[in-house]
């Protein structure tokens, strides 16, 4: 099978064409390095089915060449990361919808299944925990900029959707909860490598808001195998799926674990929402995902809980440090 990846030099993206070319797939990367780093996908340079261009999903003729070429293309290019949302809101939707828009268009020509990647984010202020598929969202109001994403987002499922009732192209959206591993950075506000890195630079542990907030998260290597049993299964096409893990932790909590776990003195440091990113800010109280869709079509079950995801990212930031 051969399969393009939007924004494969990212987090999720690289650990997705690893596990692509593991099993003999073919595979060829679109980024244009926005959030993406070239170190996630250096050590899959040369290796044969392996192949990338640093450039963006907006360049039409570039796309198109390369969707005709697929059987399958998986979106994961977009703006990510809460810092990022409030600080670029403009930047955030027009490259979320403009670029979903035109996989979209382009795939639809040649009906190549495409993999929409939404988010939790979603699901907004829902306070029906956990979250299903099919419960109704609960957005803030426009004026809040850190609902931007959540909205971008939502259009782009729309759109996809849309396309599959309209034009009988082949779509599949997935809403991935806290996506965690090794290679994320906390450069657009990821909480756990934040927390890690500071623990192991002896730096205040800093937790926006109260920290009574709570999420799960889920090891990349489960949403990795998620992804690809669900593009090997024909029942998935114009169906919406949460990815995640129902384990569920305060962030109050998270960063005490990581202290302890890293044998960090640092201290936790409590900053308001309003310094933290803007005035008047708003968090979501709860994010936990019903999995029971995935299960049922798949058998898809979180492998890696949260200790060990700890562990394995406490591990790459130390081996990172020593280098």
């Amino acid at each position: 099978m051969r399969v393009l990846i939007t924004g494969g030099a990212g987090f999720v993206g690289s650990h997705l064409c690893e596990r692509f070319l593991e099993r003999g797939d073919e595979v060829f990367v679109v980024d244009n390095l926005s959030t993406g780093s070239i170190d996630n996908i250096a050590h899959l340079k040369g290796r044969p089915g392996f192949d990338y261009i640093i450039d963006s999903v907006e360049n039409e003729q570039l796309l198109a060449e390369h969707i005709d070429r697929a059987d399958v293309v998986v979106h994961l290019a977009a703006a990510v990361g809460v810092k990022l949302i409030v600080e670029q809101p403009v930047h955030t939707i027009e490259t979320n919808v403009h670029g979903t828009e035109v996989v979209l268009r382009i795939a639809s020509k040649k009906k190549k299944l495409v993999v929409i990647a939404s988010t939790s984010e979603v699901y907004g202020k829902s306070t029906t925990v956990p979250f299903s598929e099919d419960a109704d969202l609960v957005l803030g109001p426009s004026s809040k900029h850190r609902w931007a994403y959540a909205c971008s987002k939502l259009i782009d499922e729309f759109l996809a959707l849309a396309y599959w009732k309209e034009r009988k192209l082949p779509v599949i959206v997935v809403r991935l909860f806290n996506t965690v591993g090794p290679r994320q950075t906390g450069q657009y506000g990821m909480v756990i490598p934040n927390f890690v890195r500071q623990a192991l630079a002896g730096e205040p542990i800093t937790v926006f808001g109260d920290g009574t907030q709570s999420r799960s998260f889920t090891y990349v290597g489960d949403v990795v195998n998620a992804l690809v049993a669900l593009i090997d299964e024909p029942r998935a096409v114009g169906r919406v799926f949460n990815i995640g893990n129902g384990y569920e932790i305060s962030i109050n909590d998270l960063a005490e674990k990581i202290k302890v776990m890293t044998g960090s003195r640092s201290e936790i440091v409590r900053i308001p929402y309003d310094q933290a990113y803007e005035s008047g800010f708003e968090d979501m109280p709860r994010r936990v995902p019903d999995i029971a869709r995935i299960q049922a079509l798949t058998g898809y079950k979180p492998t890696v809980e949260l200790d060990e995801i700890l562990e394995r990212v406490i591990a790459h930031f130390a081996s990172s440090q020593i280098k």
